[in-house]
Order: structure tokens, then C-alpha cells, then sequence
């Protein structure tokens, strides 16, 4: 990874939907925000997409992601600017009963 790439780590259960890959590296810019992140995921692989947000484009509410170890409900959620070498995680909730 090169300093203005955006690294995307996913769980195993996310990485299927993404070729196997449980980390993805995407080329970062300025302004660059999650939702449009999450634009170019999209294109590449729209199963994963799916997975993260919703028809409306919005993201799951059992989708959990984290800015630099920030979660992104107390950022700017998909409004939220991604720093030049930033680490986005993504975790889908586990509910069991």
C-alpha cells in the first residue's frame, strides 16, 4: 500500500463477496469520502456492495464500519473524509439467540 491508498479490510464473511479478498486497496484522493469509497467498491464487486448498504444507498444498520478505528456513526457516517492512508474496517453485526 502506497501512502494515498485507502486500505478496506473486511471479515471473511464479506471477503467472498470481494474474490476471496479480505483486504482491498483502493487509490485515495482528496475530499475522498466513505460513501464515494464505497461507490468504487461497488463497481468492482456489487455483490459486496449489496452486503454493505441498502437499495437506498445507505448503510445496513448491522453493518458496522470504522474510520481509523473511528466508528463511523459518531463521524459523518458516509459523509465522513478518508486521510491519505486511512484504514477502513467493516464489520457486519452477529445476532444469535
Amino acid at each position: 500500500m502506497t501512502a494515498g491508498e485507502v486500505r478496506v479490510l473486511l471479515p471473511e464473511v464479506l471477503a467472498a463477496t470481494a474474490e476471496g479478498q479480505r483486504e482491498l486497496t483502493l487509490p485515495g484522493s482528496d475530499g475522498l469520502t466513505l460513501g464515494s469509497l464505497l461507490d468504487a467498491i461497488g463497481r468492482r464487486y456489487p455483490v459486496l456492495e449489496r452486503r454493505i448498504r441498502d437499495e437506498t444507498g445507505t448503510v445496513r444498520r448491522y453493518v458496522n464500519i470504522y474510520i481509523d478505528g473511528q466508528d463511523i456513526r459518531g463521524l459523518d457516517r458516509q459523509d465522513s473524509i478518508l486521510g491519505a492512508g486511512s484504514e477502513v474496517m467493516v464489520l457486519q453485526s452477529i445476532a444469535g439467540g
